[in-house]
């Protein structure tokens, strides 16, 4: 038995319209024809794994798993939190693959070969098969054990029920609902040592993925529940402290609909704010006599911090190389211009140099990054 689709109210039908129609008026947006999008996917890409791993206890940054995926090298996080950052980037990017494989269909091979992706540097946990002993997991008050899963001569079934599911249970409930119920009865059945809160996670962008209306770098929640794993963590616990398949999961998918619905505020603002960028980076940049192509290095240094209200980007030659298209020479001689004219500042030294805005980037510029105010569709 595993945790039952619940009914949806009158406001999570209301919640999911909403959505929908965010995600419909985006997706024309966000077309890889846009010049500005493939610096946004991978930006979102990028926040999408450090957010996740955050909730376990890794610490990167943005920029550094940006650097890292655009094939750059870090500027301060340890070796294995990169480990980490590293695993998961392919467990996403394996979910990415599989958005439009055809006959396509789960199966406990796909959801060992994708944790075993995310755990395989680590020896000691069993990656990429089923655990064999009890797990507990901690956070609970004054020390309190916050979840036990259940036992491990019951994953295998349990398991096994999970995927008959996925394959064909509840075909016309929404996507988000189903993606919802399937991050909740994974991460409950806990059925690997470790990494169970980013399979489940990475299982929940799998089915957003399939359905297809929105690419997932703009519609995984993963960032959202990074930034507030206190409510995510609260949310899972109305699933009960132990394996409890007969509670009302109803409160789990209402979370998770107005994660899906703040996020999707979020990637919206991220989007308008960054096409007028980049339209205001290419105005100013030809005033200058450059190639068009510089916005490719100044954009990633204006378009962050919208949350703080502050100008926090920053680019690596690596990622700039990618985005123009050119050689490592000509990324090198744009960069250097760009800091002669101080529209740029370097810091650091060979492969882990960096720049960030420099004092003579045009103020306009920079104002075109406001902070957001996020609404919680369930109140007002």
């Amino acid at each position: 038995m595993l945790y039952a689709t619940p009914q949806l109210t009158s406001d999570d039908r209301r919640v999911l319209d909403e959505i929908t129609t965010m995600s419909e008026l985006l997706q024309p947006m966000v077309r890889p024809t846009r010049t500005w999008s493939g610096s946004l996917r991978r930006e979102l890409f990028a926040r999408n794994i450090q957010a996740s791993i955050m909730i376990e206890g890794y610490q990167t940054s943005v920029a550094d798993v940006e650097s890292m995926i655009a094939g750059g090298e870090p500027l301060d996080s340890t070796k294995a939190n990169l480990r980490e950052a590293e695993g998961y980037r392919q467990a996403l990017s394996w979910v990415l693959r599989l958005a439009g494989a055809q006959d396509f269909a789960y199966s406990d091979g796909l959801l060992n070969g994708m944790h075993y992706m995310i755990a395989g540097h680590h020896p000691r946990t069993e990656s990429g098969w089923w655990r064999t002993t009890g797990v507990w997991v901690g956070g609970g008050a004054r020390g309190q054990i916050a979840y036990e899963a259940p036992d491990a001569d019951r994953v295998p079934g349990l398991i096994s029920e999970l995927i008959d599911w996925l394959n064909g249970g509840d075909l016309d409930s929404p996507t988000l609902v189903r993606a919802a119920m399937a991050h909740l009865n994974l991460v409950s059945i806990h059925p690997w040592r470790d990494g169970n809160g980013r399979m489940s996670r990475a299982l929940h962008t799998l089915l957003i993925a399939r359905d297809g209306l929105l690419a997932p770098e703009f519609s995984s929640i993963e960032e959202w529940i990074g930034y507030h794993p206190r409510d995510y963590y609260d949310a899972l616990r109305t699933g009960g402290r132990v394996w409890s398949p007969e509670r009302e999961a109803g409160p789990w998918v209402r979370y998770v609909l107005a994660a899906h619905h703040q996020q999707l505020q979020l990637v919206r603002n991220r989007v308008k704010t960054q096409s007028d960028l980049w339209f205001a980076l290419e105005e100013a940049i030809r005033r200058q006599g450059w190639d068009e192509r510089f916005a490719y290095a100044l954009f990633p240094t204006i378009r962050d911090g919208e949350l703080e209200g502050e100008v926090t980007g920053l680019v690596h030659r690596a990622a700039y190389q990618a985005d123009a298209g050119i050689s490592e020479q000509a990324a090198q001689a744009d960069l250097r211009t760009l800091v002669r004219a101080s529209w740029l500042d370097g810091v650091g030294a060979g492969r882990g140099r960096y720049y960030k805005a420099g004092p003579q980037l045009p103020a306009e510029l920079k104002s075109l990054v406001k902070p957001v105010f996020v609404l919680d569709p369930y109140e007002g």
